[in-house]
């Protein structure tokens, strides 16, 4: 979810220098001190690149990377075989091009974006916080009671919301000294909430669960070296929760019964395991990583990565949802965040129609999940992550509502 993002803005933009007199090279950023790790990434994306069936991806976050390391004639041409796949990337959202701007170069590829990828205006406001200093991060609904849950990273807490848009405290900041909150998502056995936690700075994570009055009923931590870094999760029939741990690139099966959690054996790397999905069956489950989305048969063991298909992406995902056969998701780790609906073959391999929901307006100007209520997908339209530097809000005048859009699924 949010995290990475929220560390990849502050490495990109502190790697920035000043735009160079050439247009060749101007908005090329001085070395960061992370350039080791850079290249050890892209040297790993390389080699996973011959197998990936999505090469737009790829070269979309070597680009970004590349430029990164001040290597910008390579960054502008991987950038433009990534742009004339039309898979929907938009460099002009991304932090790491923002000296790039107003280079010929790149403002011709962001124009071919923008007609490939037009505006696309369908949700409206459904539900807006009075308190503006949440910083939300996961969204999870009740049915049962018919209430929204949200999760804050600044006042590391949950509130509720009704459809009326009535605020209050699911569990108050102040009353389990939690970590930064991200994911939520109800068992479906018993109504009880499950939550992820973590602390970025210092690779702190938690799972917590709380019973439907809040009341907090456990809280487990790896007991393995991390850094660990919990994110989304989903709960099965069984009881069992899943999660994605970030930092660690890995997903990880908890069992409430041993209260153990246990690495799933996926078919390839991860890179940054962010929002997470159960199908209607309960045994498939689909990832999202920074490269696309893996399907895992939880009876099998088997993993794949899901085909997007020409002229589509499942790369940057951060909320991941199952419906009807389609995975919904947004994906806001893509440039220029959008909402779109995935429909799934038959055997879940590949997707066989795209469809952008929501494309650059105010309800994209940084979303990270959301949760569906009927045929409706309720989201965080204005997380704010980007105003969050570790444990403290930069600037508070920039603070606002928590806006949730919501539109309809097809």
């Amino acid at each position: 979810m949010a995290p990475r993002f929220l560390a990849l803005l502050f490495c990109l933009i502190s790697g920035l220098s000043s735009a160079c007199a050439q247009e060749e090279t101007k908005g090329a950023p001085a070395e960061p001190d992370n350039a080791g790790e850079l290249r050890a990434r892209i040297a790993s994306v390389e080699q996973l690149m011959p197998r990936l069936p999505d090469r737009g991806a790829a070269l979309f976050f070597l680009a970004a990377w590349k430029q990164r390391l001040g290597e910008t004639r390579e960054a502008i041409e991987l950038l433009k075989e990534c742009v004339a796949l039309q898979e929907g990337f938009d460099p002009s959202g991304e932090p790491a091009f923002s000296g790039l701007k107003g280079t010929k170069e790149f403002d011709a590829l962001v124009d071919r974006v923008h007609r490939d990828f037009p505006i696309v205006a369908q949700a409206h406001q459904a539900l807006v916080t009075q308190e503006k200093d949440l910083v939300p991060e996961g969204l999870a609904y009740d049915l049962m009671r018919d209430v929204f849950y949200l999760s804050s990273l600044n006042r590391r807490k949950i509130v509720q919301i009704t459809p009326e848009s009535r605020t209050s405290d699911f569990v108050p900041g102040d009353q389990y000294h939690l970590l930064p909150v991200l994911g939520i998502r109800l068992d479906p056995n018993d109504g009880s909430v499950w939550a992820n936690s973590f602390e970025e700075d210092h690779g702190r994570a938690e799972l917590l669960h709380f019973d439907v009055s809040g009341k907090l009923l456990g809280r487990y931590s790896a007991t393995f070296p991390g850094p660990h870094g919990f994110n989304d999760l989903v709960v099965r029939k069984s009881g069992d929760v899943i999660l994605t741990d970030s930092l660690s690139n890995q997903v990880y099966r908890f069992s409430p019964g041993s209260k153990t959690f246990v690495p799933l054996v996926l078919h390839r790397t991860l890179f940054y395991p962010n929002g997470i999905a159960l199908a209607d069956d309960d045994r498939t489950l689909y990832v999202a990583d920074a490269l696309g989305v893996l399907s895992v048969d939880l009876a099998g063991g088997v993993s794949r990565d899901v085909i997007p298909g020409p002229r589509s992406t499942l790369a940057g995902i951060d909320g991941l949802y199952w419906h009807n056969g389609s995975l919904v998701a947004i994906q806001n780790d893509i440039g220029s965040p959008r909402v779109a609906a995935f429909r799934l073959s038959k055997d879940s391999s590949r997707v066989t129609q795209t469809v952008v929901l929501e494309n650059r307006t105010v309800f994209t100007v940084l979303p990270t999940t959301g949760a569906i209520r009927g045929n409706d997908f309720y989201f965080i339209a204005n997380s704010q992550i980007d105003n969050l530097n570790g444990d403290h809000v930069m600037d508070v005048t920039k603070l606002e509502s928590v806006r949730i859009g919501v539109v309809r699924l097809p």
